[in-house]
């Protein structure tokens, strides 16, 4: 075990489950566990504790598009669930990175605040869209950052625009970072006035697309990004992998770039997949798809 003593220990969970704070259920156990739900001081307090002794810190937010070890994560574990926000004037929001990105487009529904509708069925916490640029019918999410506020492991407390950010298609500054050592706070977002009709109508149209075109249940989402001018679910169907299985993790029969839970797939048996689904696709078309996907520990 890690030989640190961390602040607010008798918040702190050891040797927990991962499997309920993962989008895909899946995942072995935590050596340490944070989840942050009331102080954004704690929250800093207990992670800038963890880098200062060396312990390896792994943000999961809402768990989604992270696939986490069947031998779990040693260091600390932190889910953050920080949800607090602030409507101001101008149409600008300041909101806590835990809030949830579907529980954000309909609150700015709500209001009449555009601009936000692509997240309304779209899992995940505003702090991994962030890092990640979330997106979807045709919306991302640098479209309506102005301001984000971080913590880096060497120089604390942070604030950056969003040109500082080097946002490209699912990147970020954030993204490319080898070390992860940050932690993303809080954001200031951008809308737009609108009628909240027609923003309900909108979100009410992504959220029929996407029961119409992804499966259900429990998934990872996007496995792979889309190559420039392409699709990756044309590319890995076209490669006739629709269907393919390794255990009990299969390519879906509805929507090729989404993988699913056959009964009892491990976070191994995706991990297969996903390797032999990109090199199926580069041996057949040269194009090496690159995953969406980040695999948490150790998947061998």
């Amino acid at each position: 075990m890690t030989n640190w003593t961390p602040p607010f220990l008798d918040s702190l969970l050891l040797d927990e489950p991962l499997d309920r704070y993962s989008a895909l259920r899946l995942g072995g156990r935590a050596e340490w566990l944070y989840i942050a739900r009331d102080s954004r001081d704690a929250l800093v307090r207990v992670v800038q504790s963890a880098w200062e002794h060396g312990v390896e810190v792994h943000v999961l937010g809402g768990g989604a598009n992270v696939l986490i070890s069947d031998h779990g994560l040693k260091g600390l574990v932190v889910i953050n669930q920080l949800k607090h926000l602030d409507f101001q004037a101008d149409y600008r929001l300041l909101a806590h990175s835990g809030l949830g990105l579907g529980t954000l487009a309909q609150l700015c529904a709500k209001r009449g605040w555009s601009g936000f509708e692509w997240a309304v069925s779209v899992p995940g916490t505003l702090g991994g869209a962030i890092v990640n640029n979330a997106g979807a019918h045709g919306g991302e999410m640098q479209h309506a950052i102005l301001r984000v506020e971080w913590l880096d492991a060497e120089q604390g407390l942070q604030s950056s625009t969003l040109e500082q950010l080097q946002y490209g298609y699912r990147t970020s500054y954030f993204k490319q970072r080898a070390d992860k050592r940050f932690l993303i706070l809080q954001a200031e977002l951008q809308f737009q006035p609108a009628d909240p009709s027609v923003i309900r109508s909108t979100m009410e149209q992504f959220i029929a697309h996407r029961k119409r075109t992804q499966p259900k249940g429990a998934s990872l989402g996007s496995i792979y990004k889309n190559p420039p001018n392409d699709y990756a679910g044309r590319l890995i169907e076209q490669a006739g992998l629709k269907g393919y299985r390794i255990g009990d993790a299969g390519v879906s029969d509805i929507h090729a770039n989404f993988f699913i839970n056959l009964g009892n797939a491990t976070a191994h048996d995706y991990y297969r997949l996903i390797r032999y689904v990109q090199a199926q696709v580069y041996q057949q078309t040269g194009i090496l798809l690159e995953t969406e996907v980040e695999c948490l520990g150790e998947m061998g």
